[in-house]
């Protein structure tokens, strides 16, 4: 029990003014995903009311993933520039219009469909059109916040606490999981859809009240006392955080690429943010492909499941800490714990297997792989800043998030061609089975490359 009293009087001593920034990131990243969610929520409506098939929905997610990830190299580029503070803010307010341009996609989609048929793409329904729209925008403004939040945390919180403080922030997106179903359906139920995006789309103007009220970067923030000023740099490496006006010229992207580390991040991100995308995004399809449950009936299920992953955020955070309380260096720590996060996915295996039985063994086993994924996420972000300087972590964490949802728009092409084929063989448990494989195995292969690429703790000189 000593270590733990000895920790408490450290921090009342140094203070913790951090963690009121970690719950800023918190309930962004919650606001997010709820925006992000509510169209996989509404799906089988939708799809009743409009006619889609799995392809149509399939290509609607992959508009947002695609854009998502291209608009990351440059969310990071621009966060870097603004600052973590505006550029913050500038992401939220377009991701919230974003989410509330979805309850006009009809009239949007009779708006834009004159461009996309002189352009060759007649055959596309108004209904897919304008949602395709909106979600590009969404996905446009959504790419700032992982960036925004990582250098944040960078900015915040020493090395050795860092992926706590990420898994905590990161579990907003379990938090903004479980609110959805919650939700989604009743105001779908009583207001109608349209108005489903328009109030969660408007939450998140609350949050920049309180943004521009408590942020500020560490050296100018009144409320930090010199002793948690000193703690938060007291593991900073000399060679990492070149702040000095001789180091603070723009990095290129091109520099970026050359480093290892950096292909570390980018392929670890691509092998496995497809998997969490197909959680997100297929989950409530996958319940009525094969249980028949709806609307309200999800509620339950879903919320349970994302329950479960909010364990694995803030455990996979802590992890290392273990690790790294034994002399390990964090990148080394690090690396351990995410070997041992990548072998728990393999419990979705059993997923399709012991559905039979009840939809409870899926629901319960995918929870488990979405848990890891979350302790998984908490870790990866965090090499990131464990390597490279302060002022190219938004920069790293971009090019990363790109290759995560370039990823992530192959597996929903593939999932919505799959789904599409086995549902008309009358067979679609098959292409379920096919996409629960890969979740399972992602991440033992994400793993093994990047330990093959940075084998160890190796700063970046820039």
């Amino acid at each position: 029990m000593q270590p733990t009293k000895l920790a408490s009087t450290t921090t009342e001593k140094i203070g913790g003014y951090r963690w009121t920034i970690c719950a800023l990131l918190f309930f962004a990243t919650t606001v997010n995903y709820l925006d992000r969610q509510v169209l996989s929520l509404l799906q089988p409506m939708l799809a009743e009311k409009f006619g889609w098939s799995n392809t149509d929905y399939a290509n609607i997610a992959a508009v947002f993933q695609f854009t998502y990830a291209i608009s990351m190299l440059f969310a990071g580029r621009i966060i870097d520039k603004l600052g973590t503070k505006w550029g913050y803010a500038l992401a939220l307010i377009i991701w919230s219009l974003a989410a509330i341009l979805h309850a006009y996609a009809e009239p949007l989609g009779r708006a834009v469909s004159p461009f996309f048929s002189a352009i060759g793409f007649a055959a596309i329904p108004v209904s897919v059109l304008g949602f395709m729209v909106a979600r590009a925008f969404l996905g446009f403004g959504e790419s700032g916040n992982f960036p925004a939040a990582i250098k944040a945390t960078a900015e915040y919180f020493p090395k050795k606490e860092r992926s706590l403080a990420t898994g905590i922030f990161n579990s907003g997106s379990n938090v903004g999981a479980i609110l959805a179903p919650i939700t989604v359906p009743w105001i779908a139920s009583h207001l109608g859809w349209e108005y489903t995006f328009f109030i969660i789309g408007a939450i998140g103007f609350l949050w920049l009240v309180f943004w521009f009220m408590y942020y500020e970067i560490p050296e100018k923030q009144k409320r930090l006392s010199v002793a948690e000023k000193e703690y938060i740099s007291s593991d900073s490496e000399p060679v990492l955080e070149q702040d000095s006006t001789a180091a603070a010229e723009k990095v290129s992207w091109f520099k970026l690429l050359k480093f290892r580390q950096t292909w570390a991040f980018v392929f670890g991100k691509f092998m496995t943010d497809g998997v969490w995308w197909f959680f997100l995004f297929w989950l409530p399809a996958y319940l009525k492909a094969q249980y028949n449950l709806t609307g309200t009936e999800v509620m339950l299920p879903l919320s349970v499941l994302y329950s479960m992953t909010m364990i694995g955020s803030i455990g996979g955070g802590w992890f290392p800490m273990y690790f790294i309380n034994k002399g390990y260096n964090p990148y080394e720590g690090r690396m351990r714990a995410m070997f041992v996060i990548a072998l728990i996915p393999l419990l979705v295996l059993a997923a399709q297997p012991l559905g039979q039985y009840s939809f409870w063994f899926p629901v319960l086993l995918i929870g488990i792989g979405a848990s890891a994924h979350q302790a998984w996420s908490a870790n990866i972000f965090t090499t990131v800043s464990d390597m490279f300087p302060k002022k190219t972590v938004a920069s790293v964490t971009g090019i990363g998030g790109m290759a995560g949802g370039i990823g992530g728009v192959l597996v929903t092409k593939v999932g919505g061609y799959l789904f599409d084929h086995y549902d008309k063989l009358g067979h679609i448990e098959t292409g379920y089975t096919i996409m629960f494989s890969f979740c399972a195995l992602a991440y033992l292969v994400a793993w093994f490359v990047m330990k093959s690429l940075v084998p160890k703790m190796k700063p970046v000189n820039i």
